[in-house]
């Protein structure tokens, strides 16, 4: 067997002897703290060096009192959460926003009232540093709660609860406006949406974005039907909305997912995309362009919605200051045939 195999691990105390310092001094210099000389770290990073010190993660977590792991919470439950390609997308530009932070990612779903304290006494015990809080409802006092308790957070997502919290969001409300517009804009005569949850604010803000243009152009705006973020959801809300105002020859769907629902129910009543009714998505998704007819669409930075809001939690956790409280990323329409 290998020598390298054999040799217990290098200590700190050997460390130490054999670069002429105190036992607290390459604890100091390990840990990047303050108090320690030039030539005191110098001695200590040659002794590592040559000894092929490997330091003890477990025990330098307790004296920076970091653990290396950023939480991921999604208010929802695990059926929306991998059913919807926004969740995917988040969670791959908070992976690429971590990069070469060596930081963990641990992903956390709130089912609902039953487990929130639970998931809020692990956030608050130490086992991250920090959590990235995403598809809020309503009300929720989670990040209030997590920030009173000293803990880091960034949303992605405006809350509706307002408060100081953090957050990074696309700019939903022109988006919805531009949807809405360019269904103007084709000679549309009743104009439709199907909304997101009235209890988010993503909901809300495409909804917002919609009126004002309905309202410049001095359109109606009475044909509102919500709808969650899933494909039956979406087929549901079409078939309500149609029995309500029959007369729609266009719809604006607050997300892919459900602009899909929304089609398929559409087809399966021999209603034609976009000849009888144009249909306009949000999200610019796989959804998207997998559909049939491909989905026009508006188009939000999803995964740089994971990307900016890992920087803006990363930049918090290094100590940088005059952070932005709020990061608003552009939209864009993505013209294809639905509409």
């Amino acid at each position: 067997m290998s020598e390298a195999i054999d040799r217990a691990p290098v200590t700190l105390e050997e460390v130490a002897r054999a670069a002429g310092v105190s036992r607290s001094t390459v604890s100091r210099v390990i840990n990047d703290l303050p108090g320690v000389s030039k030539r005191a770290r110098e001695a200590v990073a040659e002794a590592i060096t040559s000894l092929r010190y490997v330091p003890n993660q477990a025990a330098r977590n307790l004296v920076t009192r970091r653990t290396d792991s950023i939480a991921v919470v999604v208010s929802e439950k695990g059926d929306q959460v991998f059913g919807d390609p926004f969740f995917a997308g988040v969670l791959r530009g908070v992976s690429a926003g971590l990069g070469t932070s060596h930081k963990q990612l641990v992903l956390l779903m709130s089912q609902g009232d039953a487990d929130r304290d639970t998931l809020e006494n692990y956030l608050c015990s130490g086992h991250v540093d920090g959590a990235i809080v995403v598809s809020l409802h309503g009300n929720d006092l989670l990040p209030r709660r997590l920030v009173d308790a000293g803990l880091p957070v960034v949303l992605v997502g405006r809350p509706l609860a307002g408060g100081s919290v953090p957050y990074v969001d696309s700019d939903n409300l022109t988006g919805g406006l531009v949807a809405a517009r360019h269904l103007l804009s084709l000679g549309r005569s009743r104009i439709g949406t199907i909304a997101g949850p009235d209890d988010m604010a993503v909901g809300i803000d495409r909804l917002i974005g919609w009126r004002r243009a309905l309202g410049d152009a001095k359109r109606p705006t009475d044909a509102v039907v919500h709808s969650r973020f899933s494909i039956d959801a979406g087929a549901r809300a079409m078939e309500e909305l149609l029995e309500r105002h029959p007369d729609v020859d266009a719809v604006f769907a607050a997300a892919d997912i459900i602009a899909v629902g929304a089609m398929q129910f559409l087809q399966s009543r021999g209603v034609r995309v976009p000849e009888d009714i144009a249909i306009v998505g949000f999200d610019d998704s796989v959804l998207a362009t997998m559909a049939s007819p491909p989905l026009t669409t508006v188009r939000q930075p999803v995964e740089e919605l994971g990307r900016t809001t890992t920087w803006r939690l990363l930049a918090q956790l290094a100590g940088e200051r005059h952070l932005p409280p709020s990061i608003l990323l552009p939209t864009e329409l993505i013209l294809r045939s639905s509409a």
